[in-house]
């Protein structure tokens, strides 16, 4: 099978998994909108998570997964198996004791944490010792998921997807039945979202150990830290941390300086956020977790240029994604927030000021998921002075951006600076990489990003003409909105597939092929 056919077929698989993930996390989301609505209790409850959800996205999801995927597969392909389960033993080890400590230095230390990362929230009587509480709650979550982030890397470079994709369904799970079951419990109902916030994080690694066992990884304490290929992670970690970390950086940057506009605000981003992600966790992340094992396997056996045709191909298979679903959150922003999220303590303003920040961060789609695979591209390559560069120069224009635009635009000038900063990085990651490595079919990938613009333009009319026959701003009339949504987005896909077919795109004829193939069968 070629590594094209590889890296299609384990985004599926991802992509399959994460869309119940997904789905999961958008009821939670709706549950934690109608009871706790945009106010005091979900900003703090948003502020609070913000910070071990940060270092999860640094550290464990960002930095972890970019340094010890390429190093484990290195060691997989070179020495074997007998090798790479003593790295990933002893690497499963020193993690435990390195977050071990990291969470504990979190909870003694979060006043002091919440307070330089949201100085407005000691304006609000209240506001600050409720975020430092549930932050105390929810730290040792870190701990959990850098362990989970591990095991993951590992069965993603022996090729097993659909177990580290579908875990954080539990974590969706965990939280909503604890917001629903468990609030009546605490004297602040939003606390018991903190305690499924942990109760998830446990349930997620206990899925991961029993499949690790079965593909011949079972996790035993190895104390051998002076192992070389530990020490090339942690060299590599450092940089990555940032590199790969900068745009969820820039959404803590976000989540900062929103606390120092009217209230609501953090919530507003945080609600738009994670609308924004869902295309990115099902596709993007998909294709980004399908491509790296195949680009470090091909650095490892000295394959450049099957790291070029990966690299090229999942960038097609990105644009080719990522420009109609940005399309259709610009064009269906307030109509996903007026079904999904109004009622109860979310009424039709909150839906207005979150639809807002979604349409300013949908307009960053496809420069967000680009850079997540050129990234990574530089760490398979063992580069990792390159994206810290790029890097530190997004984050000094998202700070520059965020605060020209905050005035005139509050939260939505926030989101904005996020696209605008996004753009610049991947520029500068694809300019760099073009000179380290060569050419890697630049040409192809722009007529598949001109092709998919071009039948996202009639989508997008489709979609919009479709929206038209419903007034969102009514509260209930969910059955209306529903299918009036639904058949849009419907109307919309039908329109976008018939289109790419006409215009031949690559992608598209090469998916058609794999379905045909697996209906053959």
């Amino acid at each position: 099978m070629s590594e094209k056919r590889n890296i299609l077929r384990a985004a599926g698989v991802l992509g399959s998994a994460t869309i119940l993930s997904r789905i999961m996390g958008m009821v939670r989301d709706m549950v934690v909108a109608r009871l706790f609505g945009a106010g005091l209790a979900n900003d703090a409850f948003v502020a609070a998570f913000q910070i071990p959800n940060m270092l999860r996205r640094f550290f464990a999801e960002g930095a972890l997964t970019s340094a010890f995927v390429p190093t484990f597969s290195a060691t997989l392909t070179r020495r074997g198996d007998v090798e790479a389960r003593e790295l990933a033993n002893t690497c499963f080890t020193l993690l435990t004791i390195t977050m071990a400590g990291v969470a504990l230095a979190g909870i003694v230390f979060s006043p002091l944490i919440v307070g330089l990362m949201f100085p407005g929230f000691r304006a609000v009587p209240g506001k600050f010792e409720l975020t430092v509480l549930l932050n105390r709650l929810m730290f040792p979550y870190i701990f959990f998921i850098s362990l989970v982030a591990l095991c993951m890397g590992i069965l993603n470079t022996v090729r097993h997807f659909f177990t580290p994709a579908i875990s954080t369904v539990f974590l969706n799970v965990s939280m909503i039945l604890s917001a629903l079951l468990l609030r009546g419990f605490f004297q602040v109902p939003i606390t018991a979202l903190a305690v499924g916030v942990l109760i998830g994080g446990i349930l997620q690694l206990l899925l991961q150990l029993p499949v690790l066992w079965n593909k011949g990884y079972p996790i035993r304490p190895c104390f051998r830290f002076n192992h070389p290929e530990v020490r090339r992670i942690a060299l590599l970690m450092v940089p990555s941390v940032f590199g790969v970390g900068v745009y969820y950086l820039n959404i803590t940057v976000s989540a900062i300086l929103a606390s120092l506009l009217p209230q609501g605000s953090v919530s507003y981003l945080y609600y738009a956020q994670r609308l924004f992600e869902f295309p990115q966790g099902i596709f993007t992340v998909s294709v980004v977790q399908a491509v790296l094992p195949s680009m470090s396997r091909q650095a490892a056996e000295g394959d450049m240029a099957g790291v070029k045709e990966s690299l090229d191909f999942g960038m097609r298979l990105i644009l080719f994604i990522t420009i109609p679903a940005m399309a259709g959150l610009l064009i269906c922003a307030t109509p996903i927030f007026s079904l999904l999220f109004m009622g109860g303590a979310f009424d039709y303003s909150k839906a207005v000021n979150s639809a807002q920040a979604l349409v300013y961060y949908s307009l960053g789609l496809s420069f967000v998921a680009l850079t997540r695979v050129l990234a990574p591209a530089f760490y398979a390559l063992k580069d990792t002075r390159t994206p810290v560069v790029a890097a530190f120069i997004s984050f000094l224009l998202n700070l520059c951006f965020s605060l020209a635009l905050m005035g005139p635009l509050k939260h939505g000038g926030l989101a904005l600076a996020t696209t605008l900063s996004s753009c610049g990085n991947m520029a500068m990651l694809l300019w760099f990489l073009r000179r380290k490595i060569g050419p890697f079919g630049g040409r192809r990938i722009v007529v598949s990003g001109l092709k998919a613009l071009a039948a996202a333009i009639p989508m997008a009319v489709a979609v919009a003409y479709a929206c038209r026959f419903c007034d969102w701003s009514l509260p209930g009339h969910k059955v209306i909105k529903a299918l009036t949504l639904g058949g849009a987005i419907g109307a919309g896909v039908v329109v976008y597939a018939v289109c790419v077919r006409l215009l031949r795109s690559g992608e598209a004829l090469e998916m058609t092929s794999i379905i045909k193939r697996k209906m053959g069968r």
